[in-house]
């Protein structure tokens, strides 16, 4: 267990044998997590199944992104939400009677999901002869951990608020340069900011070249239909590509 942030990392140790110093780094954490991993991934796929992780510190709008998403889809695309908290399902309240199939997992001492709590809930949230096509976990608020645990996601997705700054791709690459998706929230408080919009551009294409990049608001709505437009072309995909290998 990792000292620092009480999640299951993988922990150093660095043994004092006199003039040998023996180092030895723990494993066993992520290599069954990638395992399982593989197996969650595996499984959506053969359902035809896309998966998407939305990863953002605390307060980044994620909820209220998904509460917005979910009244979009309703009529368009079924789909089933994953939600991580350290405690409390308040989150997974405020997403019910939204259409979508919504559990909600409480990580106690963890600041991140991992593939086993994810992968447990799969047949539940996806019934054979269901018509879900769609996946999308709301992990825990973190910039750090979460984005070194892979769940069975096609894709991460990182969420930046406006009211953070421009920095942060810069100050947690990590998390930015694995999400070719990046989501700029809360853009309706612009006006009431000094937020400057090519800065934090420029930081995000610096970690990430390729990243694609929406801007919107759950508020107001702006830039949303972008955003299930892409959900949808992201779901079309795999059904293509399911129909090619048949």
């Amino acid at each position: 267990m990792c000292q620092a942030c009480s999640c299951d990392s993988p922990v150093l140790h660095v043994h004092d044998h006199g003039p040998e110093r023996t180092i030895v780094l723990e494993t066993k954490v992520m290599a069954r997590n990638v395992e399982q991993a593989e197996q969650n991934r595996q499984w959506l796929a053969e359902r035809g199944i896309r998966a998407i992780n939305l990863i953002s510190s605390p307060g980044a709008g994620k909820t209220l992104l998904l509460e917005r998403t979910l009244e979009s889809l309703r009529d368009r695309l079924p789909c089933a939400v994953i939600v991580g908290d350290v405690q409390t399902d308040h989150d997974a309240r405020r997403l019910q009677g939204k259409g979508a199939r919504v559990r909600q997992i409480e990580t106690r001492h963890s600041c991140h999901l991992d593939a086993r709590q994810v992968g447990q809930w799969l047949p539940e949230l996806f019934p054979d002869g269901g018509a879900e096509r769609l996946l999308i976990i709301e992990n825990v608020g973190n910039l750090v951990c979460p984005a070194a645990f892979d769940l069975g996601e096609h894709l991460k997705i990182a969420l930046l608020s406006v009211t953070e700054g421009e920095d942060k791709p810069l100050k947690y690459p990590a998390l930015f340069h694995q999400a070719p998706v990046v989501l700029i929230t809360k853009i309706d408080l612009l006006p009431y900011l000094t937020w400057e919009r090519e800065r934090c551009l420029e930081a995000i294409h610096h970690v990430r070249p390729d990243a694609r990049i929406f801007e919107l608001s759950g508020t107001s709505g702006a830039g949303l239909t972008a955003w299930i437009e892409f959900l949808e072309q992201l779901v079309e995909s795999c059904e293509r590509i399911g129909r090619r290998g048949q």
